[in-house]
């Protein structure tokens, strides 16, 4: 064998491994960022002492409480001034996105208990942010909410209602409990008491999380 020829192997066995590779999908990890591809899901395991299913008790029992938490979609929805914002102002806190609108009737009873939980609890720590998943857009919605007694709650309006979609909610209303990292927590579908003691110590063992 000549020189020439046993200097091309490991060339040649470079390049296949590199096909096997791309045929299933691999990402060779180098020593840059540390990224692993494009669309590589972020799943972190709950921290120790965080939020349990022995939490999703009483007024809660429909709390499901996630085995790993994962990132939060990125959505845009308009602020009470009209400007479009994200969730993203809120790193660093403890939220719950409440998803309502003014034609569903469960959110006119539950809103009033997120504008009592967002009054008792809301803190630097924890901010209840119910979004108006409604193509009726700011105005109605800020009537909506002098309506029911739930002035507490800032005003936020999705008019695209794409936040439903992205957060692959099933109805209205829908409350998404996330971390400081932005990963969620759980959520529950439909109507809660969320000033009630269970939904007040949820929101507690969330917000001692660190």
């Amino acid at each position: 064998m000549t020189e020439k020829a046993r200097n091309l192997k490991p060339a040649v066995l470079v390049v296949v491994l590199a096909a096997i590779a791309a045929a299933f999908g691999v990402y060779l990890k180098g020593e840059g960022d540390g990224k692993v591809g494009p669309t590589a899901a972020v799943t972190t395991a709950a921290p120790q002492g965080a939020v349990t299913k022995a939490l999703s008790t009483g007024t809660m029992t429909a709390f499901v409480v996630k085995p790993e938490r994962k990132d939060v979609p990125e959505i845009s929805f308009l602020a009470e001034n009209g400007a479009a914002t994200s969730l993203a102002p809120w790193k660093g806190r403890v939220i719950l996105v409440n998803l309502w609108a003014t034609w569903c009737a469960p959110c006119r009873e539950e809103m009033p208990s997120l504008a009592r939980l967002q009054s008792e609890m809301g803190s630097p720590d924890f901010e209840v942010v119910a979004i108006a998943v409604d193509r009726k857009g700011l105005e109605a919605s800020g009537k909506f909410l002098k309506e029911v007694n739930a002035t507490a709650l800032k005003l936020y309006a999705d008019p695209s209602t794409e936040a439903l979609g992205k957060f692959q909610a099933v109805g209205l209303p829908s409350s998404i409990l996330i971390d400081r990292q932005g990963r969620e927590i759980g959520r529950l579908a439909g109507p809660a008491e969320w000033d009630s003691p269970e939904a007040k110590a949820l929101i507690t063992a969330a917000t001692a999380e660190k």
